[in-house]
Formats: C-alpha cells, sequence, structure tokens
C-alpha cells in the first residue's frame, strides 16, 4: 500500500461521562478537527493518582483526525476536558482501507 501524503492518527481520551464527552465530539467536528469521532460503551479504569489506587467509570473517545491537526485536537481536549490530567493519546494509522484513510485526510483540510 503507498503512504498516504498526510499522516492519519487515532487520538484516545476518556471522559468521566457522556455529556463531556458529547461535547467535546461535537466541537471537534464542528471545527473540522476531526473526521469521526466515536463514543464508546463506558468502561471501568483503575489506575494510580497522587500516591493511591483510584477507579473511575469512564467514557472512551476514538478521534479520527491527522497529525498535522494533533496539536490541535489537543489543546480543544485540555480545554474541554474536566480532568486535571487527561489521557490524550495518539497512535499512527499505518494500513487500512484506503479510501477510508483518504476520507480522514479529506475531512481534516482547511
Amino acid at each position: 500500500m503507498k503512504k498516504p501524503a498526510i499522516a492519519a492518527i487515532l487520538v484516545m481520551t476518556h471522559l468521566p461521562d457522556r455529556d463531556s464527552a458529547e461535547r467535546i465530539a461535537t466541537f471537534l467536528i464542528e471545527q473540522r478537527l476531526a473526521a469521526c469521532v466515536n463514543i464508546m460503551s463506558p468502561c471501568h479504569s483503575i489506575y494510580h493518582w497522587q500516591g493511591k489506587i483510584e477507579s473511575a467509570n469512564e467514557i472512551p473517545l476514538q478521534i479520527k483526525t491527522t497529525l498535522a491537526r494533533y496539536d490541535a485536537v489537543e489543546a480543544a481536549i485540555r480545554r474541554l476536558h474536566p480532568y486535571e490530567l487527561p489521557e490524550i493519546t495518539y497512535v499512527h494509522i499505518d494500513g487500512g482501507e484506503a479510501a477510508y484513510i483518504q476520507w480522514i485526510q479529506q475531512e481534516n483540510q482547511n
């Protein structure tokens, strides 16, 4: 498969409730910072935080965007996210159906 000219990425974060997940997802789509945002089923997270083991029910988001848009996506998540330290990670989409990857790229152009 030919490497795309614009790198597609999958950004992940978790929110404490569906309302905040929908607010961030809608903002990213309205601002054309993402081609698609999946609001996933609730999950239960267990993690270390400030010297203690914590747990929380969370709503995962999967955000399809491009590497060129990552800084703006991260800034938007930081601004709208209720957590003191939100998870904001990404992985490169190195393969997949070519037309879908092209769609992600097209939807994230100015």
